[in-house]
């Protein structure tokens, strides 16, 4: 049986930032996109979002509904938490975890964010893919993409994609 895909699909600043340094994505929504930017494609490959408790945190905060409640939804924290109706709280081995839910069958897994379990992630060699879409916009600091690092990771463009002023860049992560 094939491998689950691990893909990061995130929205990023040009400067590389994905929120402000208070987690503020006023600027993802100021800009003119086009239908929905591709996200309702991209959320047809997936049956699986994994996220983070900072991302998950923010989440609730600003929706009145958890929005992807027909997705079977972990969150990594830190901290251990009560699952949810629409949620499982995960406070063990980030690797391992991962690593197990690739084997299990099923569609895609998204990751979600943030950036210090994307860097965990890419460092560990979990991200089979990685969807960019580059917002024209500059916000000199804030939340990077990735943050530093002392390794190297190699990619492949496999497509590009405009949504307006969006434009969307999918690579694959060589391994």
């Amino acid at each position: 049986m094939e491998q689950r895909k691990l893909v990061l699909f995130i929205a990023s600043t040009l400067d590389g930032y994905i929120a402000t340094k208070d987690h503020n994505l006023d600027w993802l929504f100021n800009v003119e996109g086009e239908g929905d930017n591709g996200i309702s494609e991209f959320y047809n490959t997936i049956d699986t979002i994994i996220m983070g408790r900072t991302t998950y945190d923010w989440i609730m905060a600003y929706e009145d509904v958890f929005p992807y409640k027909d997705k079977k939804c972990y969150i990594f924290s830190r901290t251990p938490k009560e699952d949810t109706e629409y949620v499982s709280f995960v406070n063990k081995d980030v690797a391992s975890f991962t690593r197990e839910l690739k084997c299990k069958s099923g569609k895609n897994i998204w990751i979600m964010g943030g950036s210090e379990l994307i860097s965990y992630f890419i460092k560990e060699k979990l991200i089979d893919e990685i969807i960019v879409t580059l917002a024209p916009v500059l916000l000199g600091s804030g939340i990077p993409l990735f943050r530093q690092n002392d390794f190297q990771t190699l990619l492949k463009l496999t497509s590009t994609n405009r949504f307006n002023q969006f434009v969307e860049l999918h690579y694959e992560v060589i391994k």
